[in-house]
C-alpha cells in the first residue's frame, strides 16, 4: 500500500482545542477515546516505503507514517459509527494481520488516506456504496460525456486497426452510445459516491480530537506537518 509519501492533495482536519484524553489514546472521536493499539495494529499492515538511512530523517518519516495511520484507522471508526446510524450492515472486520492493499490508480485519483480507507475498512466502503446507490446522474450528462469522450469508445475492431481515437475516428469505429451508456452511468455514480464520501469524511473529522504524534500529516500545528498524504 502506497503509504504517507502521496501527494494528492486531499481535505484536512480542522484545528481543535486540546483536551486530556486518558493515557494510550490516539484520538477522541465525537469525545470517546480510540485506543493507540489500533494504530498499532494498522502500522503493522503497511511496511514502511521510506528509504531514508540517517537517523533524523527517518525518524521523521516514521511519525508521519504514525499520523497518516492514524487518519486511516479514524475514518474507519467514523465510517463505522456512520453505517451503525443508516442501519448498514457491515462485513466483518478484516484480520490487522492481513497486508491490505490500495492500487496506484486509486491513490492517485483519492489520496493515500482515502485509498487506505476504502482498502482497510469494510464499514468504509459499505458507506460508499450506499453514497452510490443514492447518486441519480441526469441522463444529458451521459450523454455530454459520451460526445466529449468518443476516444474512450473505438470498437474492439477498430482498436485493432490501430485507429486513432484523436483523428475523428468514423461513427463505424465508436461504440453506439447506446452500448456504451450504462458503463458511463456506472462511472459517473461511482465518481459523484467518492465526492459525497469525501465531503461525508471531512464534516465527520472535525468532531476529532487528537492527541500528540497523531495529528494529521498536513496539520500546520505540529513541525512535521506536510501535505503530502
Amino acid at each position: 500500500m502506497t503509504g504517507p509519501a502521496s501527494t494528492h492533495a486531499h481535505p484536512h482536519t480542522h484545528a481543535h482545542p486540546r483536551t486530556d484524553p486518558p493515557e494510550d489514546t490516539a484520538a477522541l472521536v465525537h469525545g470517546e477515546p480510540l485506543a493507540r493499539a489500533r494504530v498499532d495494529a494498522f502500522l503493522k499492515t503497511v511496511p514502511s516505503r521510506d528509504r531514508e538511512t540517517r537517523p533524523e530523517a527517518l525518524a521523521r518519516a516514521e511519525r508521519q507514517r504514525r499520523r497518516w495511520a492514524t487518519q486511516v484507522v479514524v475514518a474507519d471508526e467514523l465510517a463505522r459509527r456512520a453505517c451503525f446510524t443508516r442501519g448498514l450492515r457491515v462485513p466483518e472486520k478484516v484480520s490487522p494481520s492481513r497486508l491490505l492493499t490500495a492500487s496506484e490508480a486509486d491513490v492517485a485519483d483519492l489520496g493515500s488516506i482515502v485509498a487506505a480507507v476504502l482498502a482497510h475498512s469494510p464499514a468504509a466502503r459499505a458507506l460508499l456504496d450506499r453514497f452510490e446507490d443514492e447518486q441519480e446522474i441526469p441522463e444529458a450528462a451521459v450523454r455530454d460525456y459520451y460526445d466529449r469522450n468518443r476516444d474512450r469508445f473505438l470498437t474492439p475492431e477498430a482498436l485493432r486497426r490501430g485507429v486513432d481515437p484523436f483523428d475523428e475516428p468514423t461513427p463505424a469505429d465508436v461504440l453506439p452510445y447506446e452500448r456504451a451508456r450504462e458503463g458511463i452511468q456506472r462511472e459517473l455514480r461511482r465518481a459523484a459516491a467518492h465526492r459525497t464520501f469525501f465531503a461525508w469524511l471531512d464534516q465527520a473529522r472535525t468532531h476529532v480530537i487528537y492527541t500528540p504524534g497523531h495529528e494529521h500529516p498536513g496539520d500546520p500545528t505540529h513541525p512535521d506537518h506536510e501535505h503530502r498524504h
